[in-house]
């Protein structure tokens, strides 16, 4: 079979390896679409912890090739998603049931091979059926919709309440059609116009446009975030850009007895008045992964398919993973999530589609 092995920095080489065999305990999944996101822009460009080589791929979804008897009841040719963080079930962050901050934490496709091959072998319990509605495209973004849920659920948040989404990507996207769900008016907030448009399409009831050069809110949009919070500023926020300025944003603009999310990911330094903390009596809290969330990510995704197909700007073909990195790296145009359709998606494809690299029709 084919993969895709990324061996130093920005070189993916492409091999021919045999099929893996059927393990006890395993399935083989035939990988349809894999998904990309930050973290894989920063494997490729070798600046994450793992190091390399690795086969990347880790949101991705396919159907069952083969298969041993489950309690599951997942059979040959069921269509599902993959479940790609490992744990060790061991350590107190495990013992207390945060699995997903797990000190010996590991991840298909990051600090292990992943789906950028035709057929991966993974443990059964990591399997998790798509639902019939949803096209395995759509369904490979199960894991990003899990992460968003995850910082959605530390929120605890309530009906009738108002958060602030500080960033438009596909977490902010994803976290405000959750919130949205859950009867939250969702404001959200971003330096990019596109995105806003993509962010009142997945439920925002206001959309207030960042400019990096100038104090946010404006006197304008101030007004506007004090006539949906009655003055008193969000009860949420979930800071999802990974900009230490906006988390500096959220601690300001939450309201007292509020909680905050930092879902957002950087290495860099935020400076926050150490007062409004405890003055404001905030929660603040971090996010990473989810627990097992991925099941009902697919359902998330299932009840809002268009708003699910809009996330994707491009799509690549298997053969053309380095122009899909180097499109990420460039940023010369508005990118959202790229699929890679992986040959059993491509010659699973009707005749007349057109080409695989573009914009999602």
């Amino acid at each position: 079979m084919l993969i895709a092995r990324t061996v130093a920095r920005e070189t993916i080489r492409y091999e021919d390896i045999p099929e893996p065999a059927l393990e006890p305990g395993h399935a083989l999944v035939r990988v349809h679409n894999v998904t990309l996101c930050g973290t894989d822009l920063h494997i490729w460009e070798d600046d994450y912890p793992a190091g390399l080589p690795v086969i990347q791929g880790h949101e991705f979804a396919g159907t069952v090739e083969a298969i041993g008897t489950n309690d599951a009841g997942i059979r040959t040719g069921d269509r599902v998603a993959v479940s790609p963080m490992v744990y060790c079930g061991l350590c107190r962050p495990c013992r207390l049931g945060r699995f997903n901050v797990c000190e010996n934490i590991g991840c298909i496709g990051c600090y292990s091979d992943g789906a950028l091959v035709e057929i991966l072998s993974v443990p059964v319990e990591k399997l998790c059926p798509v639902p019939d509605s949803l096209e395995l495209d759509l369904a490979a973004m199960a894991e990003p919709a899990s992460i968003a849920m995850q910082a959605v659920n530390r929120g605890r948040p309530s009906p009738g309440e108002t958060a602030l989404v500080l960033g438009s990507g596909p977490i902010g996207l994803l976290a405000t059609l959750y919130l949205t769900d859950l009867g939250v008016s969702v404001v959200c907030a971003d330096t990019e116009p596109d995105r806003l448009a993509l962010a009142s399409m997945f439920g925002a009831v206001d959309t207030l446009l960042v400019d990096p050069r100038s104090d946010f809110p404006g006197a304008d949009q101030a007004v506007r975030l004090d006539a949906v919070t009655d003055s008193s500023g969000p009860e949420l926020v979930i800071e999802a850009t990974g900009v230490p300025s906006s988390l500096e944003t959220a601690v300001r603009l939450v309201a007292s007895a509020g909680r905050i999310v930092q879902v957002g990911i950087s290495a860099r330094t935020a400076s926050v008045p150490m007062n409004a903390v405890p003055f404001k009596e905030i929660d603040l809290l971090g996010s990473r992964n989810s627990l097992n969330l991925i099941p009902a990510g697919l359902e998330l995704l299932a009840r809002h398919r268009d708003q699910a197909g809009a996330l994707i700007t491009h799509r690549f073909a298997f053969g053309d993973l380095q122009q899909a990195f180097e499109l990420m790296r460039s940023r010369t145009e508005p990118v959202g999530k790229i699929v890679v359709d992986m040959p059993a998606s491509q010659s699973a494809r009707p005749a007349g589609t057109g080409a695989l690299t573009g914009v999602r029709a």
